[in-house]
């Protein structure tokens, strides 16, 4: 069905959230007979009412006004010591493997398999897509870059993140530098709607979102979650749902906290 796309076996919207709609059994159901293990609808979104699911967006930009006094001095610091711009996908194709390996190694939870094979098709897949990449330089050293999926004409979604873990312990501050300049650039330049960080996170493998929230004034833009399973896999979430807490598989546990969500009870 046009709009949707297969994730890790997961339907997902291919468009910005504010224009999903929620799907009608007959959608969904079309969706699975196609294949994969769920789909995964959001809808209503950024609305009024709280609720467990949500996406981290961004809706404004005042500068560095908008920064208590200690976020601007890393801000700057960031500036003045490192370089962010867009890049090529080309450059990313060549070195960008080796500093997404070292992201990967230093989260602490690991949730997915990842290898150089892995890392050059989902480069190929933005290629048929509208995307930004960015670069983050020191001097001549390519030590970072974020992937941008462009929802033209007034929202972007930050993707792929890799920063060498060596960089966040030596007070150059790039993931200041590097969310500053992109929303400069996306909601200050361009003049979107918003940006967001994604959905709430399923796996916990970094804590991204909480940064951005507490240090990038990023706010929880609430919506309905709704997921909709083969048969036998919601037969299989059912069975163990009630052992979510002790489950320690990786993507067992992150599909049982998504059905958590649905649930309102994480």
């Amino acid at each position: 069905m046009n709009g949707y796309y297969l994730y890790r076996k997961a339907w997902r919207f291919e468009g910005a959230p504010h224009k999903e709609p929620k799907l009608e059994k007959k959608e969904w159901q079309s969706l699975l007979k196609q294949g994969g293990l769920l789909v995964r609808n959001t809808y209503n979104f950024d609305q009024s009412a709280e609720s467990s699911f949500w996406y981290i967006i961004q809706d404004s930009f005042n500068g560095l006004d908008g920064f208590s006094s200690n976020e601007r001095n890393k801000i700057r610091r960031s500036n003045k010591t490192l370089f962010f711009k867009r890049i090529s996908i080309d450059l990313l194709k060549s070195e960008g493997w080796s500093i997404l390996k070292a992201t990967y190694e230093d989260y602490a939870v690991s949730d997915r398999a990842m290898n150089e094979t892995v890392f050059l098709d989902y480069f190929s897949e933005c290629e048929k897509q509208d995307f930004d990449y960015w670069g983050i330089f020191d001097q001549d050293r390519f030590i970072g870059f974020c992937t941008v999926w462009l929802w033209l004409p007034d929202s972007c979604e930050y993707g792929l993140i890799g920063i060498l873990p060596e960089y966040k312990h030596n007070n150059t501050y790039p993931y200041y530098g590097l969310f500053y300049n992109m929303n400069a650039y996306y909601l200050g330049e361009k003049g979107f709607r918003y940006v967001t960080d994604g959905a709430r996170s399923i796996t916990e493998h970094s804590h991204i979102q909480d940064f951005l929230i507490q240090n990038f004034n990023f706010r929880k833009a609430y919506c309905r979650l709704a997921i909709h399973y083969q048969w036998w896999m919601k037969i299989a979430v059912n069975l163990l749902y009630p052992f979510r807490k002790i489950l320690t598989l990786p993507r067992i546990k992150a599909i049982l906290n998504m059905e958590a969500m649905q649930r309102g009870e994480k």
